[in-house]
């Protein structure tokens, strides 16, 4: 599921260096400033980074009651996995609603 946020991740950063581009050839200026452009691409690593570490304590929890640990009880499993799931289709949601978001900005009248 990592490589999945991977790709999300890689497919944002393409969309925000295509965006920066087409600024640069239109010689547009932008209107955020520095700061709240790096503070939303914080945002968006510490998200994915969220939703991966759920992923991961998931797969970990799943792994301890394939091998038979005791400290770990299948309801723990359960909502761990449950919890991750829920995190990934919010992101997942995240992403169409900015990819919808791009696409109505670059279909504006110049």
């Amino acid at each position: 599921m990592k490589v999945q946020n991977s790709a999300l991740f890689q497919e944002m950063q393409s969309m925000a260096s295509e965006v920066g581009r087409s600024n640069s050839i239109n010689n547009l200026p932008t209107q955020t400033q520095p700061t709240s452009s790096a503070q939303f691409g914080d945002l968006l690593t510490n998200a994915l980074d969220t939703v991966n570490g759920l992923q991961q304590e998931a797969k970990q929890k799943v792994t301890a009651l394939e091998m038979g640990d005791r400290s770990v009880s299948l309801a723990d499993v359960m909502i761990a996995s449950q919890k991750s799931s829920v995190a990934f289709e919010a992101t997942v949601q995240v992403r169409n609603k900015l990819v919808e978001a791009y696409k109505e900005i670059m279909n504006m009248p110049v």
